[in-house]
């Protein structure tokens, strides 16, 4: 059947608010024309992330009830260390308040000024937890990356010869690591292959540098995989995944995204004495190892959220729906990444909108006019999250897991295309306040 249902029922429910075109621009004026900076209850829509956004389940519910909150030795820990071990295979796993602070940790631990560390693309996060310690976070997609509108089953994969230039050129003592992001975030939500992570496993194998997923979205990965890499139909996504992290040393994992978690992440690897400079900063800075700043309830939400995540018609659902608004949206001339990627559809805001040039921030100013027309709230990936390092201009409409339903996709997508009509009435804006680092959270603009 072509009619798209979603794989569970609705057993709660919270009320959205609708605001007129008058409150919104108020909104938009008091925020300094930043979507981070609007109260979520002035939002109809909310797609700025699908980070700590899902809705959990009522297994996830009932294992908050089981949470044990003992200091130390916690036997909610051990029930997630035993998902972890049994998913990833890596030999240690310390638990982290959010994947950030997972990533903070290892960079801490790995880099120092002067190393470079690539990726097939970083996000704003990783990129920033590395330069924060001095070193160079490095992009390296495949070439046909620049291109929003090829069509490749896997545009997130990392271009391996040039990661071989790289090595050759820098040498091994700058490169402490490896990053692979599955799936690619900032490069349009698009997968890696198996194939991809294999080679670029090879490679750092043979240079002896350890490589590190970015694991946030495996499931969304491992089903892409299944789905359009010869060789995987007959593999449930379990298994797929537990390939994927067979081919790493370790990896960073926001437990808000691929466990349908509200907070909680971990870090990952199969280095003995890396582990143990990481449990130190983790306790100096999270707490104890056994619940590294979570409380015994997430643990558990966490530990079955990993299971869950793995369900073939949850994963079915959760691709086919985000295609649905990326398709419905493309197909009437709205220009997007394509092909769709897992958990978001994004918008070509460069290509939509030629007469608004970078450095006036066209991703941002359709962020703004979209909540305007519509209450949506999204999210600019562009040349204000990266500055001189953004590579498109694009705007993110990252989809909650199991939040929205059908008609609520069909309203975003009736919004976009009235925006799609005036888009040549939208303007640029400017910077008028910003912090050192992550200026996108915090900035204020205006109008020009």
């Amino acid at each position: 059947m072509k009619t798209i249902i979603e794989p569970f029922r609705i057993k709660s429910v919270e009320p959205l608010r609708h605001t007129t075109p008058a409150e919104r621009e108020l909104h938009l004026q008091k925020a300094g024309y930043n979507l981070f900076q609007i109260e979520a209850r002035n939002i109809l829509i909310d797609l700025l992330t699908d980070s700590g956004t899902s809705a959990m389940s009522t297994e996830q519910w009932a294992a908050l009830m089981r949470g044990d909150e003992s200091y130390a030795g916690s036997e909610s820990f051990y029930r997630l260390k035993r998902t972890v071990d049994d998913l990833t295979g890596f030999r240690h796993m310390i638990p982290t308040h959010q994947g950030r602070a997972a990533e903070r940790i290892l960079f801490t631990v790995l880099c120092k000024p002067g190393h470079i560390v690539p990726s097939n693309t970083h996000f704003d996060t990783t990129r920033a937890n590395i330069e924060f310690t001095g070193a160079r976070a490095l992009d390296l997609p495949v070439p046909e990356a620049a291109d929003t509108q090829a069509r490749l089953d896997f545009k997130g994969n990392l271009n391996v010869a040039a990661l071989e230039e790289l090595i050759c050129e820098q040498g091994v003592t700058r490169i402490p690591l490896v990053m692979l992001t599955v799936t690619n975030n900032s490069g349009g939500g698009q997968p890696v292959s198996m194939a991809n992570i294999e080679a670029v496993w090879q490679v750092c194998q043979r240079h002896r540098i350890p490589l590190y997923l970015d694991a946030c979205r495996f499931a969304e990965n491992a089903w892409f995989i299944r789905e359009r890499e010869e060789g995987y139909g007959h593999w449930s996504p379990k298994q797929i995944a537990q390939r994927m992290f067979a081919h790493a040393d370790g990896c960073t994992f926001s437990a808000k995204k691929d466990a349908f978690a509200n907070i909680g992440g971990f870090l990952c690897t199969n280095d003995d004495q890396v582990a143990q400079q990481e449990t130190n900063l983790l306790i100096l800075t999270e707490g104890f190892p056994t619940y590294g700043g979570l409380a015994g309830r997430d643990l558990e939400a966490i530990a079955a959220g990993l299971e869950e995540v793995l369900d073939p018609d949850y994963l079915r659902y959760r691709i086919i729906s985000t295609g649905y608004l990326g398709r419905h949206i493309a197909d009437h001339g709205v220009p997007i990444v394509e092909p769709p990627g897992g958990h978001a559809i994004y918008i070509d805001a460069g290509r939509m909108l030629p007469h608004i040039p970078p450095e006036q921030f066209p991703g941002q100013a359709l962020a703004v006019e979209l909540y305007r027309h519509a209450g949506i709230r999204s999210v600019e990936i562009g040349s204000v999250m990266f500055g001189e390092a953004a590579q498109h201009e694009l705007l993110r409409l990252a989809i909650p897991r199991r939040v929205y339903t059908q008609s609520h996709i069909d309203y975003v997508v009736e919004a976009i295309l009235e925006v799609n009509e005036r888009k040549r009435e939208i303007q640029g804006l400017e910077i008028v306040e910003q912090p050192p680092f992550l200026r996108h959270f915090s900035a204020r603009f205006r109008p020009l």
